[in-house]
């Protein structure tokens, strides 16, 4: 979820992390280099797990070439499967699964391919609500990770979700019924979530995880501002309970000859004592360590591989340019470190709404082609607000009219599409088309006399067919999408993009305040389409088709009937 908080930019240099990040970025470490500030450095294997223990057992040779990494330095494995890295207390090691290879999954199907080393767990005074890290002790003598030989097509199928956040037990319910029992036997090949797993309450992470579970993935999660220990002074112990169920904070794994890098772009300022429950401060920010390990892995992986960057926070989205809570202050910081990359894309959450940007030059990012932004839309809409359905979930609508969902990337390559579907909508439709005719149709006092979706079609009196605009909400549109209509043999008729709330969903929350989550409220949708209605349009029955083109070129459509009535309020045909 996106809030607005205050924030006072004093704290921090908003453009903080870019150079002293480069400057802690070095080439990857050979196997054996490296010493932490006290001089302790962490050595293991990793291993073709062939018994499939887990653990090492006789026979499981060590793996080569494999990169290793504390969430700062990489280190590769040599002839042996062997790393050594620096460690200091806090850290968490992790291995960069690499394509051809599975890691092991536990009973959720979360993937075990870390290590935490915290020897004196949370620190107690810290008093967090939920439960943190439990002391892990001496570092092992060997820190092992098994791999398990695995085939990896080069074209497949991610489950992207962001924004699941259940407030309650009954929302993780919706989020059972309304978008993981369609999921269950998907050929997808693994799924990702981009933060706010959950709504604050951390302790529902077991049943959610079950739940997720069922769809039989391997599921990969990184964490929101809502996944956030708030009893934490700052960044630095503000993800005790998430890496306790999930690891790392951050970390990068290899698919299919792709790279996937997960990001923590939260940056938590510490408990606001104005907000409820504690609930503290954040800004869009990537630190100086998770700087430096972007630079440290990209620089072992070939320039001409696809990199899939997930986040929580946008780098940037049209709801507030100027609100560090809502994008990402430093992404200059990033883009210098992907220009050199022809194929890139990433993913974003935080703000419930859909939009698509595409960074240049102006930007910071200097790649020959403009680098790919996708701010997904959130599987729980607005918050799980609004009525229910007949299955007794929350109708959700997001603020910005799209309906709740979720996304799906299709890779093939070094190349990738996205599609998103929507969680309860007949043949995954991707556009809503409405007519926008009466003047006062946006004053409450008049929606006791229609009922809901009456304002927004027809039939429409032939007098105020000249006033009446065709409002086309392309659910998944961006600014390279094309849109037009056509009313029977009549020319296509191109629609243009304008941004304002969506009508349907301003109606939807107008009426139905009291299932409506306080905050929320209809937002300027970036995928709004518009244009009149022909003036010389007859009494009678219309076929309106709309014809959508998306960011990928890929057609839509869908159709609308449209009923002029005359003088005598009948239609002639």
């Amino acid at each position: 979820m996106t809030d607005t908080p205050k924030v006072d930019l004093n704290r921090r240099d908003v453009m903080k992390g870019g150079a002293a990040a480069l400057a802690l970025a070095g080439a990857a470490l050979p196997a054996g280099a490296g010493l932490a500030a006290d001089g302790q450095t962490v050595t293991g294997v990793v291993f073709e797990d062939r018994s499939r223990a887990g653990h090492r057992q006789q026979g499981d040779p060590g793996v080569a070439g494999v990169l290793v990494s504390n969430g700062r330095e990489v280190a590769k494995t040599d002839a042996e499967g062997r790393y050594t890295l620096p460690i200091e207390e806090g850290m968490t090691v992790f291995v960069v699964k690499p394509t051809g290879y599975s890691v092991p999954l536990d009973a959720n199907n979360l993937p075990r391919f870390f290590y935490i080393h915290q020897p004196k767990g949370t620190p107690a005074e810290l008093k967090l609500r939920f439960r943190g890290i439990d002391p892990t002790g001496p570092l092992p003598a060997s820190v092992d990770f098994a791999l398990r030989k695995s085939e990896e097509p080069s074209s497949f199928d991610v489950i992207l979700f962001t924004d699941t956040q259940p407030e309650s037990d009954a929302e993780v319910s919706f989020i059972r019924d309304d978008v993981v029992n369609g999921l269950i036997g998907t050929k997808a090949a693994f799924g990702l979530t981009m933060g706010d797993v959950m709504f604050d309450d951390l302790s529902l992470y077991q049943r959610y995880n079950r739940i997720i579970a069922q769809i039989g993935l391997p599921w990969y999660s990184i964490g929101g501002n809502h996944d956030l220990n708030y009893e934490a002074p700052d960044r630095s112990h503000s993800r005790e309970t998430f890496r306790r169920v999930f690891g790392p904070a951050y970390y990068a794994f290899e698919y299919g000859g792709a790279v996937f890098l997960m990001l923590d772009n939260v940056d938590y300022l510490g408990t606001d004592p104005s907000k409820p429950h504690g609930a503290g401060k954040y800004e869009g920010r990537l630190d100086d360590r998770q700087l430096a390990f972007i630079a440290n892995l990209l620089k072992e992986v070939p320039a001409d591989k696809l990199v899939v960057v997930g986040m929580h926070i946008p780098l940037r989205t049209y709801l507030d340019l100027k609100d560090p809570s809502v994008f990402t202050v430093n992404r200059e910081a990033l883009f210098k470190l992907l220009s050199d990359r022809p194929n890139t894309v990433s993913f974003s959450g935080h703000t419930h709404t859909t939009e698509h940007h595409y960074f240049g030059a102006a930007d910071g990012f200097t790649g020959k082609e403009p680098h790919h932004h996708h701010v997904m839309t959130a599987v729980s809409g607005s918050w799980w607000s609004g009525p229910f359905d007949h299955r007794g979930v929350a109708v959700a609508d997001s603020r910005d009219g799209s309906p709740n969902g979720f996304h799906i990337l299709s890779v093939a390559g070094n190349r990738y599409t996205t599609r998103f579907q929507p969680a309860n909508e007949p043949n995954a439709r991707q556009m809503r088309i409405v007519l926008d005719s009466e003047f006062h149709r946006g004053q409450k006092e008049i929606y006791r006399d229609f009922r809901l979706g009456q304002l927004l079609g027809s039939p429409i009196a032939q007098d105020n067919v000249y006033a009446t605009e065709v409002v086309v909400n392309f659910f998944d549109g961006g600014p390279r999408s094309k849109v037009e209509y056509r009313i029977g043999d009549r020319p296509a008729v191109v629609m243009v993009p304008d941004v304002r709330p969506d009508p349907f969903v301003e109606e939807v929350f107008a009426r139905n305040q009291a299932t409506k989550k306080p905050w929320v409220n209809a937002e300027p949708c970036s995928h709004i389409f518009v244009a009149r209605l022909p003036a010389d349009l007859e009494p009678g029955t219309h076929r309106l088709q709309v014809r959508a083109v998306d960011e990928y070129g890929r057609e839509h459509n869908d159709n609308l009937v449209v009923e002029i009535t005359g003088a005598d309020g009948r239609s002639r045909s």
